[in-house]
Protein backbone atom coordinates (compact mmCIF):
# COMPACT_ATOMS: atom_id res chain seq x y z
CA UNK A 1 0.00 0.00 0.00
CA UNK A 2 1.66 3.31 -1.21
CA UNK A 3 0.35 6.79 -0.75
CA UNK A 4 -1.56 7.83 -3.80
CA UNK A 5 -2.09 11.51 -3.53
CA UNK A 6 -1.14 14.13 -6.48
CA UNK A 7 -2.18 17.16 -7.86
CA UNK A 8 -4.80 17.88 -10.61
CA UNK A 9 -1.89 18.96 -12.80
CA UNK A 10 0.49 15.85 -12.28
CA UNK A 11 -2.71 13.43 -13.26
CA UNK A 12 -3.73 15.13 -16.24
CA UNK A 13 0.21 14.51 -17.06
CA UNK A 14 0.07 11.27 -17.03
CA UNK A 15 -2.50 11.20 -20.16
CA UNK A 16 -2.11 11.03 -23.83
CA UNK A 17 -3.57 12.22 -26.73
CA UNK A 18 -5.48 9.97 -28.71
CA UNK A 19 -6.53 7.84 -25.51
CA UNK A 20 -9.96 6.47 -24.23
CA UNK A 21 -11.25 8.71 -21.32
CA UNK A 22 -13.84 7.72 -19.04
CA UNK A 23 -15.56 10.48 -17.06
CA UNK A 24 -17.52 10.04 -14.17
CA UNK A 25 -20.67 11.16 -12.28
CA UNK A 26 -24.27 12.14 -14.62
CA UNK A 27 -25.40 14.84 -16.23
CA UNK A 28 -24.32 18.06 -14.13
CA UNK A 29 -23.92 16.16 -10.86
CA UNK A 30 -20.66 15.26 -9.51
CA UNK A 31 -18.50 15.47 -12.26
CA UNK A 32 -14.83 15.46 -11.87
CA UNK A 33 -14.78 19.19 -13.16
CA UNK A 34 -11.52 20.36 -11.36
CA UNK A 35 -9.56 17.20 -13.69
CA UNK A 36 -11.53 18.10 -16.35
CA UNK A 37 -10.26 21.94 -16.36
CA UNK A 38 -6.79 20.94 -15.61
CA UNK A 39 -7.10 18.39 -19.03
CA UNK A 40 -8.69 21.82 -20.97
CA UNK A 41 -4.66 23.42 -20.04
CA UNK A 42 -3.03 20.57 -21.23
CA UNK A 43 -2.18 20.06 -24.57
CA UNK A 44 -3.92 16.22 -24.72
CA UNK A 45 -6.33 15.67 -27.73
CA UNK A 46 -7.82 13.43 -30.45
CA UNK A 47 -9.74 11.88 -27.27
CA UNK A 48 -12.34 9.31 -27.39
CA UNK A 49 -14.64 9.97 -24.31
CA UNK A 50 -16.85 7.82 -22.89
CA UNK A 51 -19.42 10.08 -20.10
CA UNK A 52 -23.37 9.98 -19.14
CA UNK A 53 -22.60 13.27 -20.70
CA UNK A 54 -22.81 17.43 -18.80
CA UNK A 55 -20.49 19.79 -19.28
CA UNK A 56 -17.38 17.79 -19.03
CA UNK A 57 -18.35 16.72 -22.52
CA UNK A 58 -19.71 20.00 -23.39
CA UNK A 59 -16.47 21.90 -22.19
CA UNK A 60 -13.86 19.32 -23.90
CA UNK A 61 -16.07 19.39 -27.08
CA UNK A 62 -16.36 23.06 -27.64
CA UNK A 63 -12.06 23.23 -27.25
CA UNK A 64 -12.08 20.46 -29.87
CA UNK A 65 -10.81 17.85 -27.58
CA UNK A 66 -12.97 14.88 -28.13
CA UNK A 67 -12.59 13.45 -31.37
CA UNK A 68 -15.12 10.48 -30.97
CA UNK A 69 -17.79 10.74 -28.63
CA UNK A 70 -19.84 7.55 -26.27
CA UNK A 71 -22.57 8.29 -24.45
CA UNK A 72 -26.05 7.84 -23.47
CA UNK A 73 -27.15 12.22 -23.52
CA UNK A 74 -25.31 15.06 -23.08
CA UNK A 75 -27.44 17.04 -20.56
CA UNK A 76 -27.08 19.67 -17.80
CA UNK A 77 -29.98 17.96 -15.68
CA UNK A 78 -31.83 21.44 -15.23
CA UNK A 79 -30.86 22.60 -18.85
CA UNK A 80 -31.87 19.83 -20.57
CA UNK A 81 -29.62 19.94 -23.25
CA UNK A 82 -25.47 20.76 -23.38
CA UNK A 83 -25.61 23.79 -25.74
CA UNK A 84 -21.55 23.88 -26.01
CA UNK A 85 -21.83 19.90 -26.81
CA UNK A 86 -25.24 20.43 -29.55
CA UNK A 87 -23.05 23.30 -31.38
CA UNK A 88 -20.10 20.58 -31.37
CA UNK A 89 -22.42 18.18 -32.55
CA UNK A 90 -24.14 19.88 -35.03
CA UNK A 91 -20.50 21.67 -36.84
CA UNK A 92 -19.77 17.48 -37.29
CA UNK A 93 -16.59 18.51 -34.99
CA UNK A 94 -16.89 14.64 -33.50
CA UNK A 95 -18.04 11.38 -34.43
CA UNK A 96 -20.78 10.34 -31.71
CA UNK A 97 -21.63 6.46 -30.97
CA UNK A 98 -24.96 7.05 -28.85
CA UNK A 99 -26.32 4.16 -27.28
CA UNK A 100 -29.15 3.42 -24.69
CA UNK A 101 -28.27 4.40 -21.22
CA UNK A 102 -28.80 0.73 -20.14
CA UNK A 103 -26.42 -0.60 -22.77
CA UNK A 104 -23.90 1.94 -21.91
CA UNK A 105 -23.98 0.55 -18.16
CA UNK A 106 -23.31 -2.96 -19.52
CA UNK A 107 -20.51 -2.26 -21.84
CA UNK A 108 -18.78 -1.44 -18.61
CA UNK A 109 -19.58 -3.61 -16.68
CA UNK A 110 -18.42 -5.52 -19.83
CA UNK A 111 -14.99 -3.87 -19.04
CA UNK A 112 -14.48 -4.17 -15.51
CA UNK A 113 -15.03 -7.91 -15.97
CA UNK A 114 -12.83 -7.84 -18.94
CA UNK A 115 -15.31 -9.42 -21.33
CA UNK A 116 -15.89 -8.60 -25.17
CA UNK A 117 -19.62 -8.00 -24.25
CA UNK A 118 -22.59 -8.69 -22.61
CA UNK A 119 -25.60 -9.63 -23.33
CA UNK A 120 -28.50 -7.23 -22.83
CA UNK A 121 -32.31 -6.68 -23.71
CA UNK A 122 -32.09 -2.57 -24.43
CA UNK A 123 -32.07 -1.90 -27.54
CA UNK A 124 -33.85 -4.24 -29.26
CA UNK A 125 -37.24 -2.64 -31.60
CA UNK A 126 -35.23 0.63 -31.45
CA UNK A 127 -33.42 2.95 -33.65
CA UNK A 128 -29.77 2.64 -31.05
CA UNK A 129 -29.34 -0.93 -33.48
CA UNK A 130 -30.11 1.49 -36.99
CA UNK A 131 -27.78 4.13 -35.91
CA UNK A 132 -25.11 1.83 -34.70
CA UNK A 133 -24.76 -0.95 -37.46
CA UNK A 134 -21.76 -2.57 -35.72
CA UNK A 135 -23.75 -3.61 -33.34
CA UNK A 136 -24.52 -7.38 -33.37
CA UNK A 137 -26.75 -10.09 -31.70
CA UNK A 138 -26.64 -12.99 -29.76
CA UNK A 139 -28.68 -15.87 -29.47
CA UNK A 140 -29.05 -17.68 -25.98
CA UNK A 141 -27.77 -21.44 -25.94
CA UNK A 142 -30.71 -22.20 -23.94
CA UNK A 143 -33.92 -23.55 -24.10
CA UNK A 144 -34.85 -20.03 -24.55
CA UNK A 145 -33.41 -18.74 -27.26
CA UNK A 146 -34.07 -14.91 -26.73
CA UNK A 147 -32.07 -12.64 -28.73
CA UNK A 148 -30.14 -10.29 -26.96
CA UNK A 149 -28.06 -6.79 -28.00
CA UNK A 150 -24.29 -7.96 -27.47
CA UNK A 151 -22.73 -4.78 -26.32
CA UNK A 152 -19.47 -4.26 -26.41
CA UNK A 153 -17.50 -3.93 -24.00
CA UNK A 154 -16.31 0.20 -23.12
CA UNK A 155 -12.84 -0.71 -22.21
CA UNK A 156 -10.77 2.32 -21.22
CA UNK A 157 -7.52 3.62 -20.97
CA UNK A 158 -7.94 6.21 -18.23
CA UNK A 159 -11.07 7.19 -16.06
CA UNK A 160 -11.52 10.36 -13.96
CA UNK A 161 -14.01 10.51 -11.16
CA UNK A 162 -14.75 12.81 -8.24
CA UNK A 163 -16.11 11.55 -4.31
CA UNK A 164 -17.02 13.09 -1.33
CA UNK A 165 -14.07 11.60 0.64
CA UNK A 166 -11.22 9.83 -0.11
CA UNK A 167 -7.72 8.06 1.61
CA UNK A 168 -4.63 8.38 0.45
CA UNK A 169 -4.95 5.27 -0.69
CA UNK A 170 -6.98 5.17 -2.92
CA UNK A 171 -10.54 4.26 -1.49
CA UNK A 172 -13.32 6.54 -2.55
CA UNK A 173 -16.34 7.43 -0.81
CA UNK A 174 -19.63 9.20 -1.70
CA UNK A 175 -22.18 10.56 0.70
CA UNK A 176 -24.96 11.30 -1.92
CA UNK A 177 -28.15 9.89 -2.66
CA UNK A 178 -26.33 7.78 -6.10
CA UNK A 179 -23.16 6.17 -6.93
CA UNK A 180 -23.41 7.03 -10.58
CA UNK A 181 -21.06 3.98 -11.85
CA UNK A 182 -18.08 5.84 -10.95
CA UNK A 183 -16.78 2.81 -9.47
CA UNK A 184 -17.66 0.48 -12.88
CA UNK A 185 -15.44 3.83 -14.55
CA UNK A 186 -12.62 2.85 -12.45
CA UNK A 187 -12.80 -0.74 -12.49
CA UNK A 188 -13.32 -0.14 -16.51
CA UNK A 189 -9.86 1.61 -16.92
CA UNK A 190 -5.88 0.65 -16.85
CA UNK A 191 -5.73 3.71 -14.82
CA UNK A 192 -7.72 5.57 -12.84
CA UNK A 193 -7.66 9.58 -10.96
CA UNK A 194 -10.33 9.94 -8.16
CA UNK A 195 -10.27 13.41 -7.29
CA UNK A 196 -12.36 14.42 -3.64
CA UNK A 197 -13.53 16.96 -1.38
CA UNK A 198 -11.25 16.11 0.89
CA UNK A 199 -8.35 13.44 1.79
CA UNK A 200 -9.54 11.84 5.11
CA UNK A 201 -7.15 9.04 7.07
CA UNK A 202 -8.75 5.68 6.25
CA UNK A 203 -10.30 5.66 9.94
CA UNK A 204 -12.30 8.83 9.07
CA UNK A 205 -14.08 6.99 6.33
CA UNK A 206 -16.29 4.78 8.30
CA UNK A 207 -17.16 7.85 10.62
CA UNK A 208 -19.09 9.81 8.78
CA UNK A 209 -21.05 7.03 7.06
CA UNK A 210 -21.70 3.35 7.11
CA UNK A 211 -19.04 0.79 5.01
CA UNK A 212 -21.38 -0.09 1.87
CA UNK A 213 -20.19 4.30 1.21
CA UNK A 214 -16.83 2.82 0.11
CA UNK A 215 -17.59 2.67 -3.51
CA UNK A 216 -14.61 2.81 -4.79
CA UNK A 217 -11.73 0.62 -3.98
CA UNK A 218 -8.21 0.87 -3.78
CA UNK A 219 -6.65 -1.58 -6.27
CA UNK A 220 -8.48 0.14 -8.81
CA UNK A 221 -7.19 3.75 -8.16
CA UNK A 222 -4.15 5.15 -9.42
CA UNK A 223 -3.73 8.13 -7.76
CA UNK A 224 -6.23 10.62 -5.47
CA UNK A 225 -6.30 14.08 -6.35
CA UNK A 226 -7.83 16.70 -3.07
CA UNK A 227 -9.96 19.22 -4.99
CA UNK A 228 -12.01 21.16 -2.44
CA UNK A 229 -15.44 22.16 -4.90
CA UNK A 230 -13.62 19.72 -7.32
CA UNK A 231 -17.13 19.12 -9.56
CA UNK A 232 -18.11 23.24 -9.43
CA UNK A 233 -20.59 23.90 -11.14
CA UNK A 234 -22.34 21.00 -11.31
CA UNK A 235 -23.19 18.60 -7.65
CA UNK A 236 -21.62 16.66 -5.21
CA UNK A 237 -24.33 16.33 -2.64
CA UNK A 238 -24.36 16.59 0.37
CA UNK A 239 -21.27 18.81 0.50
CA UNK A 240 -23.17 21.22 -2.36
CA UNK A 241 -25.57 21.62 -4.87
CA UNK A 242 -25.43 22.57 -8.37
CA UNK A 243 -24.55 26.10 -8.94
CA UNK A 244 -27.55 26.97 -10.89
CA UNK A 245 -26.32 30.61 -11.64
CA UNK A 246 -22.95 29.87 -12.42
CA UNK A 247 -24.27 26.94 -15.32
CA UNK A 248 -26.64 29.69 -16.46
CA UNK A 249 -23.78 31.71 -17.22
CA UNK A 250 -21.67 28.80 -18.96
CA UNK A 251 -24.63 27.81 -21.29
CA UNK A 252 -25.25 31.36 -22.23
CA UNK A 253 -21.72 32.72 -22.78
CA UNK A 254 -20.14 32.02 -26.11
CA UNK A 255 -17.17 29.12 -25.69
CA UNK A 256 -14.07 31.70 -26.32
CA UNK A 257 -15.59 34.26 -23.93
CA UNK A 258 -16.24 31.72 -21.43
CA UNK A 259 -12.76 30.20 -21.56
CA UNK A 260 -10.81 33.49 -21.42
CA UNK A 261 -12.73 34.22 -18.24
CA UNK A 262 -12.49 30.95 -16.12
CA UNK A 263 -10.03 28.55 -18.14
CA UNK A 264 -6.85 30.78 -18.58
CA UNK A 265 -5.36 30.65 -15.39
CA UNK A 266 -5.01 27.69 -12.67
CA UNK A 267 -7.60 26.10 -10.41
CA UNK A 268 -7.38 28.88 -7.79
CA UNK A 269 -7.69 31.79 -10.84
CA UNK A 270 -10.72 30.19 -11.79
CA UNK A 271 -12.14 30.01 -7.98
CA UNK A 272 -11.32 33.64 -7.91
CA UNK A 273 -12.93 34.21 -11.06
CA UNK A 274 -15.87 32.65 -9.78
CA UNK A 275 -16.01 34.58 -6.81
CA UNK A 276 -15.78 37.72 -8.28
CA UNK A 277 -19.25 36.92 -10.42
CA UNK A 278 -21.46 35.69 -8.05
Amino acid sequence: MSDKTMSAEEAVSRLESGMTLGIGGWGSRRKPMALVRALLRSEVTDLTVVSYGGPDVGMLAAAGRIRRLVAAFATLDSIPLEPHYRAARESGALELTEVDEAMFLWGLRAAAHRLPFLPVRAGLGSDVMRVNPGLRTVTSPYEDGETFVAMPALRLDAALVHVNRADRLGNGQYLGPDPYFDDLFCEAADAAYVSCERVVDTAELTKEAPPQSLLIKRHTVTGVVEAPSGAHFTSCAPDYGRDEAFQKRYATTPWAQFAARYLAGDEQAYRSAVGEDS
